[in-house]
């Protein structure tokens, strides 16, 4: 079997599907890696590192994508410098694997499937045991919190720890996770190193134990939250009602905050909105909001996606892709995930896809001609309707 590693259209990208490691396990499955020349080199890897570990270069991008077996990306296809959507130039009956953005891009799903393409989508990777190992989300989500406290902690006008000095005591920082996922959880974690004053708030009761084993104190609202989370794990969206006396109450925690960090997403929808504007003109000149939802909107009112603003003497950080900003170890996360599941997938080198196993079906977004994955197929279908 023939895997292609294609350079990413997505603008900003700077990870690699499979970094050179992966011939370790590949050349034992038997699996011939090809990657296009340069693919690795905005995250560290060279392709004279390809080369060493046995992966095979190749300069032309259709060519490559007409030759895989099965093709690796980050992101999801897009358009080649020749006009060329990549999706076209893969061969009928080829597999694709990679983030896919289903419940956002109806549109790719409809393309897998009319040109006979078996595409898995790591973001459908079910929460079970068995896939933990496979779960890239959770993977770019300890990236990104991780990453959104350095952000926060350079933008802000104070040091983090508190110090005793002949020139007097510094207090440390105070920060607020709203989020205590994956995301949420790094980022307590990173603050408490760097020696900050950290507070958590999650809808979710049954991760208090988490935030405090993490140094953290568990913020708790007079809200009734219900049923705060689905069967995989993931939030739940609320009622208007609750999100609004939810900023109301989260405003108040806000005024006395020096880094407010959010995390809050419900899949396939917008992010609902956690502080308004009056919350951020409540806190403190020089404070700090990243904002780890802005690729959905944001959670906060005055975030610009893709962008850093100050609002009312608040600095306001909006990136979209805070994992492609530590592509390195980024990329070699992606990588176990996607060779665990390749692994799953061919254990002898070649396809092999029971659709009665969980993790398969479960992670597949168009096979045989047909979009597979419900909440994906009624999407598309209401486009193509529209």
């Amino acid at each position: 079997m023939i895997v292609g590693v294609p350079k990413e259209t997505t603008p900003g990208e700077r990870r690699v599907a499979l970094v050179p490691d992966a011939m370790k396990v590949l050349s034992d499955l038997g699996v011939e890696l090809v990657v296009e020349n340069g693919a690795g080199v905005e995250a560290g890897f060279d392709d004279a590192a390809y080369e060493a570990a046995g992966a095979k270069l190749e300069s032309d991008a259709k060519a490559l994508l007409g030759r895989a077996d099965l093709v690796v990306k980050v992101q999801p296809p897009g358009v080649l410098a020749d006009g060329t959507h990549e999706i076209d130039a893969l061969r009928n009956g080829a597999a694709f694997i990679g983030f896919l953005k289903p419940l956002d891009l109806p549109d790719v799903a409809r393309r897998f499937a009319a040109a006979n393409v078996t595409a898995f989508s790591m973001e459908l990777m079910p929460r079970i045991s068995r896939a933990q190992s496979m779960d890239a989300l959770s993977a770019m989500s300890t990236i990104a919190g991780y990453r959104a406290v350095l952000l926060a902690a350079e933008a802000l006008p104070k040091i983090f720890p508190m110090l005793v000095t002949a020139a007097g005591t510094i207090s440390p920082a105070r920060v607020l996770i709203i989020g205590a996922g994956v995301a949420g959880l790094q980022a307590i974690a990173t603050a408490r190193r760097l020696g900050a004053v950290v507070e958590a708030y999650d809808t979710r009761p049954a991760v208090k134990e988490q935030v405090e084993s993490l140094g953290a104190r568990f913020v708790e609202l007079d809200l009734d939250a219900g049923d705060a989370q689905d069967a995989g794990g993931y939030a739940k969206a609320q009622s208007e009602d609750f999100y609004q006396r939810q900023q109301e109450e989260l405003a108040k925690r806000m005024a006395g905050s020096d880094v407010v960090i959010t995390t809050a997403l419900v899949p396939g929808q917008p992010a609902p909105i956690l502080i308004n504007e009056a919350a951020v003109i409540g806190m403190k000149p020089g404070s700090v909001i990243v904002d780890l939802a802005a690729e959905k909107g944001g959670n906060c009112a005055c975030t610009e996606p893709g962008r850093d603003v100050v609002v009312h003497g608040v600095t306001i950080i909006g990136r979209t892709n805070l994992p492609s900003e530590i592509p390195a170890n980024a990329s070699q996360m992606y990588t176990k995930n996607v060779v665990t599941f390749l692994k799953h997938l061919a254990p002898e080198g070649e396809l092999v896809l029971d659709l009665e196993d969980e993790i398969t079906s479960g992670a597949m977004l168009t096979h045989a001609g047909e979009i597979t994955n419900y909440a994906a197929r009624a999407l598309a279908v209401e486009g193509a309707e529209n």
